[in-house]
């Protein structure tokens, strides 16, 4: 062995060995090696916040196997992710094989293809220490805001909570939604829409009142609309004002993090942390029929939407092949301009090969790899496809005094929307239809006029996409945060997922109110984007990071010292945590509590009654196929999933796999789902063999105390 090269994971090991070749070993670290202790702040405040790192606990023999594999090396190339925490992952395996900070040894990879890995051993460098230190004070800052506020919320409101830097605000946010929907109050307005016929035509178009020939008319009520309708009856609609134009619409730019995570929520229905991983495994490699080991997309952390100029001339030539000259903007390749804060590290999010479409590979990929990856080529493509051209028509039609308004279009040129169209929050907006032939003077007939009421609607709840949006435009966080912090808000129980939309929990809502009254700034969207601006500043040598940690703590220590002396003895109680339960050996209410292990139900007049109830979880609206009854999740000992039926023992159904309420068009049994790389839903029958892949939404799994839950045996085996 001469020259060894460590990268974070397996698979992308596996991938960057087959483009090395001989020579190389090429080993994964399995992500961070060394971080602060679990259990304990690790950070010595009066030693300027030096921070006391240890070897993660599980990870001592791997870090004895990278120091033996690095002794015998002549070389060491530390080849971790292109980020702030990929670095800091290279600064700590440099310090743990002793490696020298001033020596050429660190290698990045923008794609893991044989070009991007053959260009990331040429261009060898340094450890950024600016990057490194940008991470340790981002990591420090958290772990002082986290264990210095989490006892505190935890002594105040419910055993076990947390507070972060980034997940408070992001809590906050969703929190200032609800309250805007409560105090919205709701206006009446009315519309009147009209559908008119021109002479000699079949064909209705239609139009929207508008108001009359002073200006724009507001209806507020269903008498005013009447009245307007009396003024109209028996009148000859006139088309008064015609306008005819092109209108020029242009592809959406490629994908970053977020908007990556934005349009996979919207279009696929992928939560951000599901987008992350799998964009994680496309980037690191996929094995693919006749190629091996094979890294599909660039790298998927970055703001960045700088493009390559060969990925340019490779998609031009591509679109060419596939839809002719035409479909190539005249001006030459499209550049997009990045945010101003934008770090321009990574290119945009693309694909690694533009030649590998989706459909080539799709044989190759899991359900969700084929559907992100297809994603990401098609944006990538489009994004280089010549503009879509419209021809717009719009009308001005006089009834009487009153103007109504009509306007389409029909597309003259489809561009790039043969390929793809970027969704928008909430749905896209409603489609234009084509406007028959109109001439100015044209008489129309009238086929029905209809009033309708209409109120005002307070603004949306957030999804996870319109979340992310909210914190990139408000600059919290980095996109490479979003994916965690949404899962750690949901896991924690301070906003929950109803369908696809995000409101607070009552825990979230009286979190908040603490956090503003006794810790404005933890909560305040300016002063936490002001810090990421500062940590941006670290990042590029423009600030020590000491200095930095020291100005945040001093206010933020003395703030916590009074908000433990004002509300000394104070404790706030929950109203979601009471039950309807009422304990069956003493009568007094069953309350809702939080162990290590997770929730449980128990008395509330504990010491003295010691009485739990047990929570299980259970599939919703699933029944069991014997007799109906509930489907509760278990697990073995050894912690496999398995799915039963809450009448055991008098019903004996048991699964490995979850069952579903969908029939087998065959033979009409109930199917079962089959999860792993390619999902299927499947027939157990005798004999049937039905099978498809599953495309069906994920059963959502609901928690209920094990009374209501029926029976439940404590002593389930994997064996049974």
């Amino acid at each position: 062995m001469s020259k060894l090269v460590i990268v974070e994971s397996p698979a992308k090991a596996k991938t960057i060995k087959k483009y090395l070749g001989p020579g190389y070993e090429v080993v994964a670290s399995m992500g961070h090696i060394r971080d602060l202790n679990p259990n304990r702040l690790s950070v010595d405040i009066k030693k300027k916040f030096t921070p006391n790192y240890q070897i993660i606990k599980g990870k001592e023999k791997l870090a004895d196997e990278l120091v033996q594999l690095a002794d015998k090396s002549d070389y060491v190339y530390l080849a971790t992710d292109p980020d702030r925490e990929g670095e800091a992952i290279s600064w700590h395996l440099a310090y743990l094989l002793n490696l020298d900070l001033e020596e050429d040894n660190r290698v990045t990879f923008n794609e893991i293809t044989k070009t991007g890995v053959k260009n990331g051993m040429e261009s060898p460098r340094k450890i950024d220490i600016d990057l490194v230190n940008a991470q340790q004070a981002r990591r420090i800052l958290d772990r002082l805001v986290g264990y210095k506020l989490s006892p505190f919320l935890s002594a105040k409101i419910r055993k076990g909570l947390s507070a972060g830097r980034v997940q408070s605000v992001a809590v906050k946010i969703v929190v200032d939604r609800e309250k805007k929907i409560r105090a919205f109050k709701p206006e009446e307005y009315w519309s009147i829409d009209a559908k008119f016929i021109p002479k000699g035509s079949r064909k209705a178009f239609t139009a929207a009142f508008y108001g009359d020939k002073n200006g724009k008319i507001k209806i507020t009520n269903a008498e005013q609309a009447q009245s307007i309708l009396d003024n109209m009856k028996d009148a000859v609609p006139t088309v008064e004002k015609l306008r005819h134009g092109t209108r020029k619409r242009q592809p959406a730019p490629p994908f970053i993090t977020s908007t990556l995570q934005q349009e996979a929520s919207r279009k696929l229905g992928f939560q951000s942390k599901r987008t992350m991983k799998v964009a994680q495994e496309l980037y690191e490699g996929v094995d693919i029929q006749g190629m091996g080991a094979v890294g599909l997309i660039t790298y998927m952390r970055t703001d960045s939407l700088r493009l390559s100029e060969d990925a340019l001339d490779a998609a031009e030539k591509y679109i060419k092949e596939k839809w002719g000259d035409k479909y190539v903007p005249a001006g030459g390749h499209r550049h997009f301009k990045s945010r101003s804060n934008a770090q321009d590290g990574h290119e945009a999010i693309r694909p690694a090969t533009v030649d590998l479409d989706p459909q080539s590979v799709k044989d190759s990929l899991t359900s969700d790899q084929y559907k992100l990856y297809k994603l990401i080529w098609e944006r990538f493509i489009a994004c280089q496809m010549s503009e879509c051209i419209q021809k717009t028509t719009q009308a001005e039609i006089a009834v009487n005094d009153y103007i109504f308004k009509a306007s389409g279009y029909r597309v003259d040129f489809d561009g790039f929307t043969v390929l793809y169209v970027e969704s928008k929050d909430g749905g896209d907006d409603e489609k234009e239809s084509e406007l028959p032939p109109l001439e100015k003077g044209m008489t129309l007939r009238v086929k029905e006029m209809i009033p309708n009421q209409h109120f005002t609607q307070p603004p949306a709840r957030y999804t996870e996409a319109s979340l992310i949006k909210a914190l990139e435009e408000y600059g919290i966080g980095r996109p490479s945060t979003y994916a965690a912090t949404i899962s750690t808000i949901t896991s924690r129980g301070y906003v929950k997922r109803e369908s696809k939309t995000l409101f607070p929990t009552e825990l979230g809502e009286v979190t908040t109110k603490l956090m503003e009254e006794r810790f404005p700034k933890i909560v305040n969207v300016k002063f936490t984007a002001q810090m990421e601006t500062e940590l941006d500043d670290v990042e590029e040598g423009k600030y020590k990071w000491i200095e930095l940690l020291g100005n945040f703590y001093g206010d933020f220590n003395e703030t916590l010292k009074k908000a433990r002396k004002d509300m000394d003895g104070v404790k706030i109680e929950l109203e979601e945590d009471k039950t309807d339960l009422v304990c069956d050996k003493c009568g007094k209410p069953m309350v809702v509590k939080y162990g290590r292990f997770g929730k449980f139900i128990a008395c509330s007049g504990y010491p003295d009654c010691k009485n739990i109830v047990k929570i299980v979880n259970r599939l919703k609206d699933v029944s069991c196929h014997l007799c109906g009854g509930d489907i509760i999740v278990r697990k073995t000992k050894k912690g496999r999933v398995f799915y039963g039926c809450s009448n055991y023992p008098n019903c004996n159904f048991v699964s490995w796999y979850e069952p579903t309420n969908y029939q087998c068009p065959q033979c009409g049994e109930f199917l079962f789902k089959k999860k792993g790389k390619q999902p299927k839903l499947f027939c157990t029958a005798e004999g049937c063999g039905y099978a498809k892949d599953d495309d069906t939404e994920e059963a959502e799994v609901i928690s209920v105390p094990v009374s209501i839950a029926k029976n439940d045996d404590e002593n389930t085996s994997e064996e049974k």
